[in-house]
């Protein structure tokens, strides 16, 4: 007799477990990025740079996903990537792509593709001759050639081509104020702290103005995206952009370092003033301020001569000891995030010296960084 031999099946359990396997092969053979990818990290070396060109463009492309509008990158084989990774997470890592774009074209490693319009690697012969083109290392033997002849050593980058642009960060007491004064008067740059520029705005009635008004006068913080309004405003006049600029103490987080690069606004160097937390303390502590004058004393340091001045010094309610500490808390867990958006161009610089020290430091430091920009 005839015996018909049938198949076995699977069982249900193995039926699942088989089905659950070959999907998470799908899933991960289509998620994989190509080399080609902006969003890759930065392991694939060469190809990164290529790529970095089209930050510009993921990040408008990720402001129409916000409008409902999903994108998809061709790399990843029409994934909507804004649902994949989120909206800000394409945001922060086209932001980051920027800045690693502006590194490389700021140490002459890419050139511009005149027939594609990317950026591309330098060759080795590229890189010097662009050096070579900035006059980068190399000693002046001639003084640089002005329309107007009188030019003051205390002002020698005030009529520079492409000015200097510098941000300067330290914590309270770190001397911040005073080295703000001596740039100012080596390079002829404009000081800007944002606290001025918030009160001149709002005087001259601008339309970030305005916005910034709104909040002060309520009592709230102004919000990041005003504060960027109003200094990306400021930078774009005449006086900053023809003699260079100095931002005191901004940005203050990484949100607002964020939100200035998207602005476009670059500096040339980032200075930080370390200086050891228990000087610090030690310095704030003794301030005293004369109410009739307004000029400041230190009781250790520049304690007055005259004993009526002495008797009516006042300690203002936040110099304690205990709120300074509190400060000096919120300081580092911001500075070192902000940090790490301007690695490439941190200057670290010993605050502890005298003033005049740390002075001539900063003087060193910042012309081997910039280089041509410095006139000598």
């Amino acid at each position: 007799p005839h015996i018909e031999h049938k198949k076995p099946r699977l069982n249900m359990v193995k039926q699942l477990h088989l089905m659950t396997l070959l999907g998470a092969a799908v899933a991960v053979s289509a998620f994989a990025p190509s080399r080609n990818s902006p969003l890759q990290p930065s392991v694939w070396g060469v190809s990164q740079t290529a790529s970095s060109s089209r930050s510009s463009q993921l990040y408008a492309d990720g402001e129409k996903a916000a409008k409902n509008e999903i994108f998809y990158d061709e790399d990843f084989d029409n994934v909507p990537l804004v649902r994949l990774l989120g909206l800000q997470k394409m945001k922060k890592k086209a932001r980051r792509n920027k800045r690693q774009l502006n590194e490389r074209v700021r140490n002459f490693e890419v050139v511009m593709d005149d027939a594609s319009g990317e950026w591309l690697p330098a060759t080795p012969e590229q890189t010097a001759a662009m050096k070579a083109e900035a006059n980068v290392g190399k000693p002046k033997t001639k003084p640089m050639k002005r329309k107007n002849a009188a030019h003051s050593s205390s002002s020698a980058g005030k009529a520079a081509k492409d000015p200097l642009k510098i941000i300067i960060a330290g914590a309270p007491a770190s001397g911040k104020g005073t080295q703000c004064e001596m740039i100012k008067e080596r390079y002829g740059v404009v000081h800007l702290s944002t606290g001025d520029m918030l009160r001149a705005a709002v005087v001259a009635q601008t339309d970030v103005g305005k916005k910034a008004k709104e909040f002060m006068d309520s009592g709230k913080l102004v919000p990041d995206e005003v504060i960027i309004g109003v200094v990306k405003d400021r930078l774009s006049e005449g006086d900053c952009k023809k003699n260079g600029w100095l931002l005191d103490g901004f940005p203050r987080t990484p949100a607002q370092a964020d939100a200035l690069a998207d602005a476009g606004v670059c500096a040339d160097c980032f200075l930080f003033l370390n200086v050891p937390d228990s000087m610090l303390v030690e310095r704030v502590v003794g301030r005293r301020t004369d109410p009739v004058t307004g000029k400041i004393y230190h009781m250790t340091f520049s304690p007055p001569d005259d004993e009526e001045i002495l008797a009516r010094l006042e300690q203002r309610s936040d110099d304690t000891e205990e709120k300074v500490k509190v400060r000096l808390e919120q300081f580092h867990a911001n500075v070192e995030a902000v940090k790490g958006s301007y690695t490439a161009i941190s200057i670290e610089i010993d605050g502890s010296k005298k003033p005049d020290d740390v002075a001539n430091i900063i003087e060193q430091k910042v012309k081997e960084m910039v280089g041509a920009k410095v006139a000598v």
